[in-house]
């Protein structure tokens, strides 16, 4: 597996900043060792993304769409190692890799293929003729939790804008992004197009938000870390995109089939060990319903299946790291010193599990608004229930949040459904649990970011508009 420090101008390159262990979180041992780049490799592939611009910029939609064909090819041939790269960096179960990380990571080529083959980058308006064309070179800083995914939603769409990038993957997960960048050369995209930089967020990270070359920054994670790259880029006035943090509510209305949904949010909760940040991890009943749906919580948690991720038959691995194994106990125990009721789960590890960073599926009950696991960001696979005497109590409880990335709807009533999604501040609302989709925009209000990804809205991110007067064709 690729175990260099980054892929600069089309070349895999070993830095000099300091050495930093990869850890398999269900095994606590080390499974790899890479070195760190430092501000002058960044300064390395910026230069490198900027002479690649001039000439890939230009590519036709006919073009891009045969390079990210060629790479989308390329992915599924490489597939098994990528599944392999997944489980051991994350802890991802190998059924949930093949399964979820990796169709959910290479659609966006398909979309952007499908969107290339009509997308207007020139059209009339009255007098003049607009022209969209790419906003330049863009720095990608990824998160850990969907490493092979979070790189392909940012660099699908900017490569199909004609865009040259430079990625910083997570330093806990980076490996998905060295093998990335080994594909795209062996496809045939141009050297410098695609550039990769390993090394933590405050360093390598910062150096590429505060680049003076780089034309936009689209960063996934926290929102404190998110406020840092914004600060970093606002002297260069560069364009920022970001999709950050997410405490999504989950109201299930009186007349919702608790039997089918209670489960299906415990279950969209735990995915990922919890570590997504869209999760449904405020559930809402009424007071009336509270004993049933406690009870069908409880049952859903304790049927799910922790373990060795290698396992076919796992269905919840190990958080990323020691780190957030502690932060997540330190909700956990927040929870109970606040007077939560602890209905499933609970700290530590599974007692059946003897090392690796596990934590027992938990759900509290009778959560209070005010409390720290109801208000703050666990990503862990916590579940808070709370209960509500009327609709509008649920609302404005569920809406009284920083975040909006997502919320979740359970009702039979398809009038109640679409009158409440009005109510809602968040950038993505399920009904019954509807799916999403790749054309669909994703992205939040308030604290949860700003600008939209996949499909056309998360191409046009790349994209400036340019308008010209006075020509008659």
């Amino acid at each position: 597996m690729p175990n260099f420090s980054g892929f600069i101008d089309g070349e895999p390159v070993v830095a000099r900043g300091r050495s930093w262990s990869i850890v398999n979180p269900a095994t606590e041992q080390v499974c790899r060792t890479i070195t760190f780049c430092e501000a002058t490799d960044v300064d390395r592939a910026v230069a490198a993304a900027r002479r690649a611009l001039s000439a890939y910029s230009r590519w036709s939609a006919g073009e891009r769409i045969e390079v990210l064909s060629r790479i989308l090819a390329r992915c599924n041939e490489r597939a098994a190692e990528f599944v392999e790269l997944i489980v051991e960096e994350i802890g991802a179960p190998v059924a949930y890799a093949r399964s979820t990380h990796l169709p959910y990571s290479l659609e966006h080529f398909d979309e952007m293929i499908e969107v290339l083959a009509d997308y207007p980058f020139e059209s009339r308006l009255k007098h003049a003729h607009i022209i969209r064309e790419p906003i330049g070179v863009c720095g990608l800083i990824t998160p850990w939790n969907w490493p092979l995914g979070q790189v392909v939603a940012k660099a699908a769409l900017a490569l199909a804008a004609g865009c040259t990038m430079v990625v910083k993957p997570s330093e806990w997960s980076p490996t998905c992004a060295n093998l990335f960048a080994e594909i795209c050369a062996e496809s045939g995209l141009p050297a410098g197009v695609f550039n990769v930089v390993n090394g933590e967020g405050v360093g390598v990270g910062g150096a590429l938000a505060a680049h003076p070359d780089v034309d936009m920054v689209s960063f996934t994670g926290s929102t404190r870390a998110g406020v840092e790259v914004a600060r970093l880029a606002a002297p260069t006035v560069k364009r920022v995109a970001q999709e950050l943090g997410g405490k999504s509510p989950c109201i299930m209305f009186t007349d919702a089939d608790l039997d089918t949904y209670v489960p299906m949010t415990v279950m969209k909760c735990f995915e990922n060990a919890g570590q997504a940040c869209q999760a449904p991890t405020l559930l809402f009943v009424s007071k009336q319903q509270r004993d049933r749906a406690v009870r069908l919580a409880c049952e859903t948690a304790e049927s799910i299946v922790v373990g060795d991720p290698r396992m076919g038959t796992t269905q919840m691995g190990p958080v990323v790291s020691e780190r957030q194994f502690k932060s997540i106990q330190d909700m956990i125990q927040d929870g109970v010193r606040e007077g939560a009721t602890l209905v499933c789960g609970g700290a530590g590890r599974p007692s059946e599990l003897q090392c690796g960073y596990f934590v027992r599926p938990t759900i509290f009950a009778d959560v209070s608004p005010t409390m720290r696991i109801a208000k703050e960001e666990i990503f862990g696979p916590v579940l808070c229930i709370l209960t509500y005497e009327t609709e509008e109590e649920a609302i404005s409880v569920a809406s009284d949040t920083k975040f909006g990335l997502a919320a979740y709807i359970q009702t039979a009533s398809p009038e109640r459904a679409s009158l409440l999604t009005r109510s809602l501040r968040a950038g993505r609302i399920y009904v019954n649990f509807a799916p999403g989709g790749r054309s669909l925009p994703f992205g939040g209000y308030k604290q949860s970011g700003n600008g939209r990804e996949h499909g056309i809205f998360g191409l046009e991110e790349y994209l400036e508009v340019k308008a010209v007067c006075g020509l008659s064709h």
